[in-house]
């Protein structure tokens, strides 16, 4: 029995959308893109064409796009994401593309009442047909703690009571329908997802054991590392599915990445990335297919070339060789 009352064993096999499966399959990578698409300096982004931005992804294959949480403005920190709030945003976003998955990564658990996380996720996950991919962390700034009066402390704690709330409230069993709350003369959260579960994806380790995460999250988001770093990680994750009886499950990571004008040019580190021609992309991108990552997302804050010139680049020599899966 979990701390709000949903019992997990009235739930039914978990099943997940077509978005999912859009973007996840055991021995295959995909690509998404993160908002904002564009370049900048400093912390706040223009936020400038990005309907037509995120259109030209989806037109261009991409699997997925992306927006992250980000609610305050921290001058330590870096940079606000995509400056709106995630789910006005995926809401906007969603209601102008037509079939690219839509994920977070991702959404604070332990600053917002659970129920308020649900409720939005539902929602998104409804209005756009099934669309949301859950990506969930608890969070690394104590600051945004203080402003939310919230304990950090006790986040790991708060972060896997949250994370259970969304999963079995928003949950839609295979026959389920409106009247079943009339009848039932109990309390229920409405909408519920479109279909089955939310896929919910853990990012980093969220202060939780990789034996949590394998036996609960639908997949782990995860940070760049170097290719024999990561390789070591995605082999603990694939111990801990084996330890937790579970199935194949993905392993996806963030990359920054300013693409040059020159295909040959050599790779070259940047923050949490990579200056490289495209050679030298598409090469990067075959030995992280070859070592487990099921999904990049590209992060392009950091380009030195017109976002319209990377994505038509990406599009014609990149994306197709890491093309979204087709159901």
């Amino acid at each position: 029995m979990l701390k709000y009352g949903f019992d997990e064993s009235t739930m039914s096999k978990s099943i997940f959308g077509a978005s999912y499966h859009r973007v996840f399959a055991p021995e295959h990578l995909t690509l998404g893109i993160g908002v904002p698409i564009e370049a900048y300096s400093g912390a706040i982004p223009s936020m400038q064409n990005q309907v037509a931005l995120a259109q030209e992804v989806e037109r261009s294959g991409f699997a997925a796009l992306w927006c992250r949480d980000v609610p305050l403005y921290d001058p330590s920190f870096g940079d606000v994401g995509q400056i709106y709030d995630p789910w006005v945003w995926l809401g906007y976003i969603g209601a102008q593309t037509t079939a690219i998955a839509l994920g977070t990564a991702s959404i604070i658990l332990p600053l917002r009442p659970p129920v308020d996380i649900a409720k939005a996720a539902a929602s998104i996950d409804q209005l756009t047909g099934g669309r949301l991919l859950l990506g969930v962390a608890s969070g690394d700034r104590p600051v945004e703690y203080s402003v939310y009066q919230e304990n950090y402390e006790s986040r790991g704690e708060v972060f896997r009571n949250t994370f259970d709330f969304i999963r079995t409230s928003t949950h839609r069993p295979a026959n389920w329908n409106n009247t079943d709350v009339m009848q039932q003369h109990r309390v229920d959260l409405l909408p519920k997802s479109f279909s089955g579960d939310i896929p919910m994806l853990v990012t980093g380790n969220s202060r939780q054991a990789v034996e949590w995460i394998a036996e609960h999250a639908a997949g782990w988001l995860m940070y760049p590392r170097q290719l024999e770093h990561q390789a070591q990680v995605i082999r603990q994750w694939a111990k801990a599915l084996e330890n937790k009886s579970q199935n194949w499950k993905p392993f996806a990571q963030s990359l920054y990445i300013d693409l040059t004008d020159n295909p040959s040019t050599p790779a070259s580190p940047i923050h949490l990335g990579l200056r490289v021609g495209r050679n030298g992309l598409l090469s990067h991108l075959a030995s992280l297919q070859e070592i487990g990552v099921n999904h990049v997302l590209f992060n392009v804050k950091f380009s030195t070339r017109p976002i319209v010139d990377v994505l038509a680049e990406l599009r014609e020599y990149v994306v197709p060789q890491f093309p979204a899966i087709a159901k």
